[in-house]
């Protein structure tokens, strides 16, 4: 992936650059969404996007949930 696919400034990640932007693999995006554990997204025709407000407070999210 381009650097530019996963830039800070964009509004809103497909969900391969949501994953390349935090580290973590498309398989394990799917686990934890089974288990509820991923950021809200919505649809754009047929493409799932998760907007840079719902990343920051999965990290948010994550981030507590270590802590506790």
């Amino acid at each position: 992936m381009s650097s530019s696919i996963i830039a800070d400034d964009v509004d809103a990640y497909s969900i391969d650059a949501f994953c390349a932007r935090h580290s973590i693999s498309t398989q394990l995006f799917y686990k934890q969404k089974r288990e509820g554990l991923t950021p809200a997204t919505f649809k754009v025709g047929t493409r799932v996007l998760i907007s840079r407000e719902a990343a920051a407070a999965w990290r948010r999210a994550r981030e507590n949930a270590k802590a506790a």
